[in-house]
């Protein structure tokens, strides 16, 4: 088993044994999704860490786009449990960059990318597949395509 799903694991049974509902139901809720992935597809696999991640990450997501729809519908306390479950999900992935981070990474594949003969918003492809290595899962995807943007543009 993965580290970091032995994590979760354990961190679930502290959970319920503290009685901490929030925490105990987004973790379930989250092993669920890791269970269903590894059954998924032909034959049962056991997933690596790095996968574990990626689904911790969509679970994150679904969260953080839950609350926005709550909120714009008027209902601030189902926003906040979304929130609040986001931020429980959000202690099992990596710091996310910060806008000076993540631009000093764009500026830098701009520069490689250029050194190739890629230049201005055409080269927004080759810029990308230099940059999405470098930010693997430390920054989200709108994200990162927008710094490029603005990089490109001027």
């Amino acid at each position: 088993m993965t580290t970091l799903k032995t994590r979760l694991q354990d961190d679930l049974t502290a959970a319920i044994r503290a009685r901490d509902e929030l925490r105990s139901s987004t973790l379930r809720l989250t092993l669920t999704a890791i269970q269903k992935e590894e059954v998924a597809g032909e034959s049962a696999r056991e997933l690596s860490d790095a996968e574990v991640e990626k689904i911790i990450t969509r679970e994150a997501k679904k969260r953080r786009e839950a609350a926005d729809a709550f909120a714009k519908g008027g209902r601030a306390e189902q926003a906040e449990r979304e929130r609040a479950e986001g931020e429980v999900l959000a202690e099992y992935l990596p710091k996310q960059l910060t806008d000076e981070e993540l631009d000093a990474l764009v500026a830098e594949a701009v520069a490689e990318a250029g050194a190739a003969g890629a230049e201005g918003p055409r080269a927004m492809g080759a810029v990308m597949k230099i940059v999405n290595p470098k930010v693997a899962g430390r920054a989200e995807g709108g994200r990162v395509a927008a710094a490029v943007k603005k990089r490109l543009a001027g």
